[in-house]
């Protein structure tokens, strides 16, 4: 019998910290977008602000650009301070490639 051992290049990352809960419905609630800026993302994110805004009475969504954009910057603590500071009751990250 032939023993074969794989290696699985991606890694393992520990969760040190669970994502926030989930809350319980958009209605009167503010949002905003935090965009990596890929694929077509300039034309599936504001349509998507345009559904929300149509879908949940009294919903702020924030102007897709009132966040710095782009995989090089979203993730720093400037825009995580700025989005903190914002008021945001929930954040959309995308759009994803």
């Amino acid at each position: 019998m032939v023993n074969l051992e794989f290696h699985d290049p991606s890694g393992a990352i520990e969760v040190k910290q669970p994502h926030a809960p989930r809350i319980a419905s958009l209605a009167g609630k503010r949002v905003g977008f935090v965009s990596n800026e890929q694929w077509q993302a300039y034309r599936m994110l504001p349509r998507l602000k345009a559904l929300l805004e149509a879908d949940f009475p009294g919903i702020e969504v924030l102007p897709i650009d009132a966040f710095p954009q782009g995989n090089a910057v979203i993730g720093s603590e400037e825009t995580a301070a700025l989005v903190k500071a914002s008021g945001v009751d929930a954040v959309i990250i995308g759009n994803a490639a």
